[in-house]
């Protein structure tokens, strides 16, 4: 390795807290409020928001924004934001949404994952918001949609989910 290919080296320490404590912390809670106490930082995030480095911007019943500034430690070796970045912050941004028209204890898992591309994402794209909504809310299953635009509006990318409801009593009983 060249010294000047070693003078370019980046670091970057991510810290984050305990995710089996954490969720004992919220266990009793219903969607809504838990991701409330998410945004406004009474629990603690998930450990891949601080590894990526997004932020629950807004919550509601079956809504939620996420918000990301894409940086160099985001990128891929085309000098643009990884897919796998993009996809994960519409996944959590569906997530929230979900979550967040749960009851207690319920939660939820995902059955399948569609995400579309429309423009590259870089550090100078400036602040991504990504929208996180329910489609189709049902017994077991919630569909829902994500769109991650940048300040003006205009679409980055577009993800759809469909996801799978599980409540501790029942699906304990269906293993049986």
């Amino acid at each position: 390795m060249s010294k000047a290919r070693g003078d370019s080296k980046r670091r970057r320490l991510v810290t984050w807290e305990d995710p089996f404590e954490e969720a004992r912390t919220w266990s009793g809670m219903g969607g809504l409020e838990y991701m409330q106490a998410v945004r406004e930082g009474r629990i603690a995030v998930p450990p891949v928001w601080r590894l990526i480095g997004f932020r629950l911007a807004q919550v509601d019943a079956g809504y939620a924004v996420l918000e990301i500034e894409p940086a160099e430690y985001h990128y891929n070796r085309f000098g643009i934001a990884q897919g796998g970045l993009l996809c994960a912050v519409l996944d959590a941004a569906l997530g929230c949404a979900v979550q967040s028209v749960l009851p207690a204890p319920a939660g939820f898992v995902s059955l399948e994952l569609n995400a579309a591309y429309f423009h590259p994402v870089s550090a100078t794209s400036g602040r991504m918001r990504c929208e996180g909504s329910i489609i189709h809310s049902g017994s077991r299953i919630v569909v829902a949609e994500a769109r991650m635009m940048d300040g003006p509006g205009t679409l980055y990318a577009r993800a759809t989910s469909t996801c799978m409801i599980l409540t501790k009593a029942k699906d304990a009983s269906e293993q049986t």
